[in-house]
């Protein structure tokens, strides 16, 4: 597949697979992001699919096993728009690289985060028309790529639990989407099927997806009993018990500021700052603080009341002296849970779940 069609600005980290992200002041222009801004995040080539001939396998722990086409998933089962936005796991990784170097993982910044409007059928719909049995637990994805690990090809999979496959209590629905923004899904996006969990790290939104499998346990899939798990500071790949690393699941809730840039030269005085904030799992971001002066004292920045599973925008004005400046933001969710102060103690060797207040120096004068 040829690479996609991105903005001038969008950062482009591996060709094959296609890896990117965009500059966060670009994300902060609409809430819903434009697919040449999308971050797009790959473990192998873009499979090409063939819609006519594709067909969604659900099986394991039901009564009805089910082989879907696309016309019978847009034909027999209900369709919905869901907005949702997904953000990596790995979303500023490169402030954990700055700490300790974090070796074969990419340096992403604070831009793999991205939204859209999903549409698509509810996977509690599939379940429900296969009739999941007693026992079940997890519910398991797998794609149509490829990936090369341990001299062994697999797909890329991965596993929620089935209580949040059937987005009880007012969750937001976890979604099989073949449209994203009001179009098909694009090939690096996962065309033509997907799956798009609210609220959960986006490594559980399998692109290019073949089968959905009801069953007692998480998923084995390397990338779920491998990947993407997390580390105490003091543990490193060479003496890493993947049987005690923490499975990676809702995402943590964060902030990141996006005007100014880093680095930026600022006008002395009131100064617009700007970013977004995100909470995980079923929690809403209830508010957002700013300060310039290491957290002694805090502006409320104002935000839009935004649903679980999507991202707000947010804005302050602070008034700075001249001088180098250190801007730092941190928000609160509907659980009172807030943000660590320092990126330190949040280092692992997979650099995974940074969300430290995020911080920008500046120049004004």
């Amino acid at each position: 597949m040829s690479a996609p069609e991105k903005h001038r600005r969008f950062r482009v980290l591996e060709t094959e697979p296609y890896n990117g992200e965009a500059p966060v002041d670009l994300l902060l222009e609409r809430s819903e992001t434009p697919t040449e801004l999308f971050y797009v995040r790959n473990h192998a080539p873009v499979p090409e699919v063939d819609a006519g001939a594709f067909r969604l396998e659900v099986g394991g722990l039901v009564r009805r096993p089910l082989s879907l086409s696309l016309e019978e998933l847009h034909r027999e089962l209900p369709v919905v728009e869901v907005p949702a936005t997904l953000q990596c796991a790995g979303n500023r990784r490169d402030e954990l690289v700055r700490v300790r170097p974090v070796p074969g993982e990419a340096p992403w910044g604070a831009g793999v985060v991205s939204h859209a409007r999903w549409r698509g059928v509810p996977l509690a719909a599939v379940l429900e028309a296969a009739e999941v049995t007693e026992g079940a637990a997890q519910v398991a994805f797998a794609g149509l790529d490829q990936v090369e690990k341990g001299g062994e090809r697999i797909p890329f999979g991965g596993s929620i639990p089935l209580a949040r496959a059937l987005a009880g209590d007012g969750a937001p629905p976890v979604l099989l989407a073949w449209e994203m923004n009001g179009e098909p899904l694009p090939p690096e996006h996962g065309y033509p099927l997907r799956v798009v969990v609210p609220g959960y790290i986006g490594a559980r939104s399998v692109k290019w997806l073949r089968s959905v499998r009801v069953q007692d346990a998480p998923s084995d899939n390397y990338y779920q009993a491998r990947s993407y798990k997390l580390f105490p500071p003091h543990v490193g790949p060479e003496d890493a018990d993947w049987s005690r690393g923490l499975m990676l699941g809702e995402l943590s809730l964060t902030s990141v500021i996006g005007a100014p840039r880093d680095g930026e030269e600022v006008p002395r005085g009131i100064v617009a700052v700007r970013g977004y904030a995100m909470a995980g799992g079923e929690r809403t971001v209830e508010r957002v603080e700013v300060s310039a002066d290491g957290g002694q004292s805090w502006t409320v920045a104002a935000h839009e009341p935004a649903p679980p599973g999507v991202w707000t925008f947010w804005r302050a004005e602070l008034d700075l002296p001249a001088g180098d400046q250190e801007i730092v933001c941190r928000a609160w969710d509907s659980a009172a849970n807030t943000q660590p102060e320092r990126v330190e103690p949040l280092w692992n060797f997979k650099g995974y779940m940074n969300n430290a207040w995020h911080r920008v120096r500046v120049q004004s004068g």
